[in-house]
């Protein structure tokens, strides 16, 4: 079932050619869940068709979302695949840790997705913050760049791989689900806004990557529903008393 599968998303591809060779990647190890966000060259595209090769139903279905947050949303944990050092501080995942750890998640009833990039550049940094953890493949380090559908075909391989391992731990949740990322979205505007109007982010020309560490540091924390809500109530509760006072 789809629904026990991770969300393969494609973040501003390149090319509909890529795009149709990780929809047929996809299909060849039975993972169906696929999310696109912003092609360069628009959406349907008939090249991806094309290259599909018989995956075009799983073209279909896959859904385009205008940007990162958007495609991850329902999410409670993201997977960032990257082949360069990036100076967010990130668990690090081989790809086949990654999808038992996936798997392990899916198990408990999370819904996990993983981000390959553009083909040129890779994620940026503002979509690996969002990001709970990197999965990065032991390459060649001389060159360790891999094409877009290349990457999807080494995921898709370590799902397969790991199909008849079950899930070795269990997370008791005590009345509560994990947080998706609209909810840490939501609980990261909260305290930003509110630390924006203390004066934290200070000087001006560092604010951006004082909130981009801020935004990292929600993203790696494994925060419940019940969780967020806490510290919601931590921020309004410190902000009474300081209006108080």
């Amino acid at each position: 079932m789809t629904d026990h599968q991770p969300a393969f998303v494609l973040v501003r591809p390149q090319m509909g050619e890529n795009i149709g060779a990780s929809a047929r990647s996809m299909l060849n190890f039975g993972l169906e869940r696929m999310r696109v966000v912003a092609p360069r060259d628009g959406w349907p595209n008939e090249r991806a068709v094309a290259l599909a090769s018989g995956a075009g139903r799983l073209l279909d279905a896959a859904t385009l979302h205008d940007d990162t947050g958007a495609a991850v949303a329902d999410c409670s944990f993201v997977f960032a695949t990257t082949a360069r050092d990036r100076d967010l501080t990130k668990p690090v995942f081989t790809p086949e840790a990654a999808m038992a750890e996936a798997r392990s998640r899916l198990a408990e009833g999370q819904r996990v997705a993983i981000l390959f990039g553009p083909e040129r550049t890779g994620l940026e940094n503002d979509d690996i913050a969002r990001a709970n953890a990197i999965v990065s493949v032991p390459t060649n380090p001389a060159f360790p760049s891999l094409n877009l559908a290349q990457c999807v075909l080494l995921m898709g391989y370590e799902w397969v791989r790991g199909a008849h391992d079950g899930p070795a731990t269990r997370t008791d949740m005590a009345g509560t689900d994990w947080a998706n990322q609209a909810e840490l979205d939501a609980l990261a505007a909260h305290y930003e806004d509110r630390l924006d109007a203390a004066g934290f982010f200070f000087p001006d020309g560092k604010a951006p990557a004082m909130k981009r560490h801020l935004r990292n540091l929600w993203s790696r924390m494994p925060l419940t529903r019940a969780d967020v809500q806490t510290f919601h109530g931590m921020m309004r509760q410190m902000v009474r008393w300081k209006e108080r006072g």
